[in-house]
């Protein structure tokens, strides 16, 4: 079966939660309605680009990567359980999408030109935009696992249990990943934006 022709929004469409509407958009695809698949890959568009892009650090396998994971949800839609919320759901599978993209790319890492730019600025002379891009290159610059466990915990505001399913592992797994996230980060800000 093929993926129905569905093409990126050409507006963004805004982020919602609505895990019902989900719940009832993956029942309705399982049943091959492609109007309810559309909907849902124009409601999730944005925030897998961000979050493939964040993982993989790697805007080329991006569109692939959310093609591939819309691609697992048409099929395999009539399997999703609602233990877990459809976006959890969606997620994981476009980490494990991420993962195996990078594999296939060669490198599993941000290549060192883009966290080279992490030059020691005077405090005071940063603005808000300095240190939103400071914090993206550092970000940028560590292993896949952690990125994702940054992204999803600040950026889509998941918790440690929806990340670890997310992820599929344990939630200390998550809780290691973030500590060690942390530690990586906190000596290129310091150097980066002072104490």
């Amino acid at each position: 079966m093929r993926l129905p022709n569905v093409h990126p929004p050409l507006h963004a469409v805004p982020a919602r939660d609505d895990a019902a509407t989900d719940g009832d958009s993956l029942s309705a695809i399982a049943n091959g309605d492609r109007a309810a698949f559309e909907q849902l890959y124009r409601r999730y568009y944005e925030r897998l680009f961000r979050f493939c892009l964040r993982v993989t650090g790697r805007i080329h396998l991006v569109e692939d990567i959310i093609n591939e994971t819309m691609l697992v949800v048409w099929r395999r839609a009539a399997q999703y359980r609602a233990g877990a919320a459809a976006s959890t759901w969606i997620f994981g599978i476009a980490y494990r999408k991420s993962l195996k993209a990078l594999k296939r790319d060669g490198r599993a890492r941000v290549p060192t030109d883009a966290t080279s730019a992490l030059e020691p600025t005077a405090p005071d002379t940063l603005d808000r935009e300095d240190v939103q891009a400071a914090i993206r290159r550092a970000v940028a610059d560590l292993p896949p696992e952690h990125r994702a466990v940054v992204e999803l915990t600040f950026h889509s505001n998941c918790s440690y249990d929806e990340i670890a399913q997310i992820l599929d592992c344990p939630v200390g797994t998550v809780k290691s990943r973030m500590f060690n996230a942390r530690a990586k980060l906190r000596p290129l800000l310091a150097d980066l934006l002072g104490d």
